[in-house]
C-alpha cells in the first residue's frame, strides 16, 4: 500500500487581524433597542407579526428583526445607520 501525503496549502487564519484596528467598547445598540426586536420577534413567532402598508404576515426572520431595528429607529433609540445595498451601486447605465 502506497501512503498519500496530504498537503495542505499554508493559508493562515488569524482571528486576531480581522478587525482591523482598534476595538471600540461602546454597545453599537442600546438595551431598549433589544427589547424593541425581542418584542417583534416574540410576535412574529405567534404569526401575529404584520409588515407595513400590505399588512401582510412576516414569514421572514431577519424581516422580523428588521421591523424590531426600524421601530427603534424611529423611537430615537441608538441602533447603527442601515447598510446601504450594493446593488445600485453595480448597475451599468445603459
Amino acid at each position: 500500500m502506497a501512503t498519500k501525503s496530504h498537503s495542505r496549502s499554508s493559508s493562515s487564519h488569524s482571528t486576531s487581524s480581522r478587525s482591523g484596528g482598534k476595538k471600540s467598547s461602546r454597545r453599537k445598540y442600546s438595551p431598549s433597542a433589544g427589547s424593541d426586536v425581542k418584542r417583534e420577534m416574540h410576535e412574529f413567532k405567534r404569526g401575529k407579526l404584520k409588515s407595513g402598508r400590505s399588512g401582510k404576515t412576516v414569514k421572514s426572520r431577519k424581516q422580523a428583526i428588521a421591523i424590531g431595528l426600524s421601530e427603534a429607529r424611529r423611537k430615537g433609540k441608538k441602533v447603527p445607520a442601515k447598510k446601504s445595498s450594493g446593488s445600485s451601486s453595480n448597475r451599468k447605465a445603459a
